[in-house]
């Protein structure tokens, strides 16, 4: 592999494209059925909207236009998801080639981002936002980075349009851009490119894209804000001092877990050199270090200002995924030459983001066999083609209690309106369309009447529906085994 990088540079972007090719496959063929944050992104691409709740919006809007343009299904949502990690880990190597004189090491810089947890691991299982905030930083990486060695009106725009993505990609997102103006500010001769008169047009771009959502969040402060808060303060109860003491803990275990597998795999290079590669310096080192170092001590301000006792490693991964370029510049500021740690470094990613596909895209098969069943074994499809067989036809109008089933059940009847009662003003719908499909979990309401929240959204669209006929089905499991079943609840409503 290292002869193929050093003779064709590029084909190290082939790799990677087969990389994220086999993680759509996989994924298509693990289960039909959708995790948490797929089914939720199926059942909001039905309609677009300035604010979608906690998250900021442009994942959904990437995935409304996926929806609108190919239809809402698994295949789309896996493609939106690896295809921006692709686009993250592309960017990500461009602008490692900016600074890196060794294209060698501007490919390990590039295959560093997949070291990082919630990329080979956490990505693969269910994440969505996250990833939009990834591609963000890799994209204002390369046009910071660009911008600095070769600026020009195109890269201040670029590096304003990555700003506004990735202000409504994710909040946090808003320290990177931060982080990268203090870096410089001690470089002399950097320093001139903040004031120069192209940065009003990275300004512009980035507000062009960011304002529309920013005049949201303005009137929905609350929503956009307070779940995460929430998150954030599991110990509410405690004193100041220890929800501090728990907060910089859990700051400090997220951070060494999402940085220890890239730490771990670039030591590779530090083999009895790990002196000289510590005193190694060069502009680059000094400006990606300022970064990282601004950004937690960021994050560590904002955990002891809301006294968060609770961090995750997807929150931190947004500033450390700047680790892998920084490790390598520090090795070639060293003057190290990364031939031999290449080559125990490529068979070692390999086996790890392989090892991890293949772990996460088995789950469904392998956890029956425990007697264990995941979102991934619900047979979703198996309920829909039983109710178009028995009915005679796909519904018009979706009504369920639960988001899991709601986009689940989207993918299946595509062209039908999905609606739930807790947020049914959201969906546009037309309370006319027939048959209409009232469907929930057996298990959650085990009686003979519809649920409540249900029953209520039914008198809301003038329909009565305890007085319908109701139908169970108790499915197989995908993958499952013996007589486990999973129970589905229905009322067919034709008028």
């Amino acid at each position: 592999m290292l002869d193929i990088v050093e003779r064709r540079p590029n084909a190290a972007i082939l790799v990677l494209a087969g990389y994220f090719l086999l993680c759509i496959v996989l994924r298509m063929a693990a289960s039909n059925s959708l995790e948490i944050d797929e089914a939720e992104q199926a059942f909001l691409s039905q309609f677009l909207r300035l604010g979608y709740g906690p998250q900021p919006p442009f994942y959904n809007w990437l995935q409304y236009g996926l929806s609108q343009a190919i239809g809402t299904s698994l295949a789309t949502m896996t493609l939106l998801k690896n295809g921006l990690l692709f686009l993250c880990c592309l960017f990500y190597g461009l602008a490692a080639r900016l600074v890196l004189a060794d294209r060698r090491l501007s490919a390990i810089a590039m295959f560093g981002v997949l070291s990082m947890p919630p990329v080979f691991l956490l990505a693969q299982r269910d994440l969505s936002h996250t990833v939009a905030a990834l591609f963000a930083v890799s994209l204002f990486l390369y046009g910071f980075l660009r911008t600095l060695t070769r600026p020009s009106l195109f890269s201040y725009l670029l590096t304003g349009i990555a700003v506004g993505i990735g202000v409504i990609s994710k909040y946090n997102f808003v320290l990177i851009p931060v982080a990268a103006i203090v870096a410089i500010l001690p470089e002399r001769d950097l320093r001139a490119r903040i004031f120069d008169w192209r940065i009003l047009a990275a300004i512009a771009a980035a507000g062009v894209i960011a304002t529309p959502h920013g005049m949201w969040v303005l009137q929905n402060l609350d929503a956009a804000s307070s779940p995460t808060l929430n998150e954030m303060k599991e110990r509410e109860t405690e004193g100041r001092l220890l929800q501090a003491f728990h907060g910089v803990a859990a700051l400090v275990s997220a951070t060494i877990g999402g940085s220890f597998v890239t730490v771990l795999l670039l030591g590779i290079f530090a083999r009895g050199k790990i002196r000289l590669i510590w005193h190694a310096e060069s502009q680059w080192t000094r400006i990606v270090g300022r970064m990282i170092a601004f950004s937690l001590v960021a994050v560590l301000l904002i955990v002891l200002g809301v006294a968060a006792t609770h961090v995750r490693e997807k929150w931190l991964v947004l500033y450390l995924v700047l680790l892998p370029l920084y490790l390598c510049l520090k090795i070639e500021a060293a003057r190290i030459d990364p031939g031999q740690g290449f080559r125990l470094f490529a068979p070692l990613i390999v086996t790890i983001v392989l090892g991890a596909l293949i772990i996460v895209s088995s789950r469904a098969l392998v956890r029956p066999w425990f007697g264990d069943y995941s979102r991934l074994n619900i047979p979703y499809a198996a309920f829909a083609e039983a109710v178009a067989k028995m009915e005679g036809r796909k519904p018009a109008f979706v009504l369920t209690n639960d988001k899991q089933i709601a986009g689940n059940i989207r993918t299946h009847f595509d062209g039908a309106t999905v609606a739930i009662p807790s947020i049914l003003e959201a969906v546009p719908l037309d309370e006319r369309k027939r048959p209409l499909l009232v469907v929930w979990r057996s298990g959650a309401n085990p009686g003979p009447h519809i649920p409540d929240a249900l029953e209520g959204a039914l008198k809301a669209l003038g329909v009565e529906g305890n007085g319908k006929e109701r139908r169970d089905l108790a499915l197989p499991y995908i993958y499952g085994s013996g007589a486990d079943r999973y129970g589905f609840s229905y009322i067919w409503l034709n008028d």
